[in-house]
């Protein structure tokens, strides 16, 4: 590809046209709290992003946490949280409409995820109900469940957290990485 050809102006201008879009997004906030390379993620062996989280992990069947896997993680972090929230309550049962299902904090940057069922992970943290991981439990229609992972560059120790705004209030500013899963359930008929 020769300087000049209409090949070379061609690439050049995707070039520079790419390169102006990621800008844009970095200062519009878009890849805010995102390793630069973009690489941190969580996951679940029981379902894919968007999918349908198995009644198992639901309060129609076993109650247990699914399994979460984490990678990514930038080399910055010292510490991880964990938030899963469904934001589809309805408001007549919670002004705010969301429900806090699990809030975990200052797990160690290695932590490579967290196991089904895990019953030492289960009991840590609060939720909005009291202390560990609160089932799915839609009371009227599908629900969404989010899943977030955050990587932070400091562990936050004695703060005080009482609940999730406690929580993202202590983190701010100090986010290096996130990532996001999000599954759905709706409860079994019966």
């Amino acid at each position: 590809m020769k300087p000049g050809s209409l090949r070379y102006t061609v690439v050049m201008k995707r070039a520079l046209l790419s390169g102006a879009v990621v800008a844009f997004m970095a200062a519009a906030g878009h890849l805010q709290g995102q390793t630069a390379a973009g690489t941190m993620k969580i996951t679940s062996p029981a379902f894919r992003n968007g999918e349908t989280i198995p009644a198992k992990y639901s309060c129609d069947a076993d109650k247990v946490n699914p399994p979460l896997e984490f990678s990514g993680v930038p080399a910055s972090a010292k510490s991880l949280v964990l938030i899963v929230d469904d934001p589809d309550v309805p408001k007549t049962l919670m002004p705010s409409g969301e429900f806090v299902h699990w809030l975990i904090w200052d797990m160690p940057p290695a932590t490579k995820g967290i196991a089904e069922a895990d019953k030492s992970a289960a009991t840590m943290g609060i939720n909005g109900m009291g202390r560990g991981y609160y089932p799915m439990c839609p009371p009227d229609r599908e629900h969404r469940y989010f899943f977030r992972v955050y990587a932070l560059d400091k562990v936050l120790g004695d703060t005080k957290v009482t609940g999730k705004a406690e929580l993202l209030a202590a983190m701010q500013g100090h986010i290096v990485g996130q990532a996001e899963l999000m599954g759905r359930y709706n409860r079994i008929k019966k």
